[in-house]
């Protein structure tokens, strides 16, 4: 009933996703670019319930091939990024054997952890959201998964956006005194994805090259230059699978904070989203206490989701 990935699934399993979880649908083509060409994907990670040839479930599991940073392979570490059971054939206990089936797999690799689902680079959501799937909620309890930390999406509107008034007048300030705003020169790409790397995550170090390299406008990215020529940050949009109205990643380094050029650069960058036809932005991830968050829910964004990262011991030997 439960087998790992095989030749074929792909469209299947999309389809079967789409069916358990149609507020949140997946097609084929995402599917395959999120997960099976994922640099870590390993088709024995991917457990697959079928019952009587039909798909009717899947879990996911992923340890690190590749180092996200360095060499650091996080050998204790693994990954369940999603895991579904279509309608049809639930309350038969398959979701609780396909995630178990993930963790031991997890475990028989030597891993010692397993977390719910901030995996990067290719997560579809950064956890579980908790008012929409409750019953995942108490299955992951069940199998020794606690909470770690919570997180927010957010969006708001740019149908009639103009850069505030006050925000005008700091840019103008700021300039005066001999700051700079605008669109990075293509050698200067490598300064700011040597900041994202080094001073904030390496993984949007990893997702800035990729969507350069994929064709992204660099009109998208907008830096802040302090009067002697040096970037202090930046703020972007389109950066995740090309979508214009997903805002981030965005930045600034920490000798730089309290000067507004956070504030100035979100509204840039919002105001360059709008001229490129974007009737809003949107974002997934974030803590709603962080400056960050608070940041944005000042500047009319609106929390839309909520999600819930969690983790399990994978002790070495337990019988699940």
């Amino acid at each position: 009933m439960i087998r790992s990935f095989q030749v074929g699934d792909g469209p299947r399993l999309a389809a079967a996703w789409t069916a358990a979880a149609p507020a949140d649908p997946m097609t084929y083509r995402r599917f395959r670019d999120l997960f099976l060409l994922d640099r870590n994907f390993d088709p024995a990670g991917l457990q697959v319930a079928v019952v009587d040839g039909e798909v009717a479930g899947a879990a996911y599991a992923v340890r690190r091939l590749i180092a996200a940073q360095g060499d650091d392979l996080q050998p204790a570490s693994g990954w369940i990024p999603f895991f579904f059971v279509r309608p049809g054939f639930r309350g038969r206990g398959l979701g609780r054997e396909l995630v178990a089936a993930a963790m031991e797999w997890l475990r028989a690799l030597g891993r010692s952890e397993v977390f719910f689902s901030s995996y990067t680079p290719n997560y579809f959501l950064p956890g579980l959201d908790v008012a929409r799937y409750p019953h995942a909620l108490r299955l992951l309890t069940g199998l020794g998964f606690a909470k770690q930390y919570d997180a927010v999406a957010m969006d708001r509107s740019l149908v009639g956006y103009a850069v505030p008034a006050e925000v005008r007048e700091r840019i103008e300030a700021l300039e005066g005194g001999g700051y700079r705003f605008g669109t990075p020169a293509d050698d200067e790409l490598t300064t700011l994805i040597s900041i994202a790397g080094a001073d904030f995550n390496p993984d949007w170090a990893r997702a800035i090259r990729e969507a350069v390299v994929a064709g992204m406008p660099l009109d998208r990215i907008v830096v802040a230059r302090e009067p002697g020529g040096a970037m202090l940050g930046w703020a972007m949009h389109g950066t995740y699978e090309g979508v214009i109205d997903r805002f981030g990643p965005f930045g600034v380094l920490p000798a730089a904070r309290g000067t507004g050029l956070g504030k100035v650069l979100l509204h840039l960058t919002l105001e360059r989203m709008a001229g490129s036809g974007a009737h809003g932005a949107w974002f997934l991830w974030t803590g709603e206490k962080s400056a960050a968050g608070e940041l944005y829910l000042k500047t009319d964004f609106e929390i839309t989701r909520r999600f819930t990262v969690l983790r399990a011991p994978l002790p070495a030997g337990a019988d699940r």
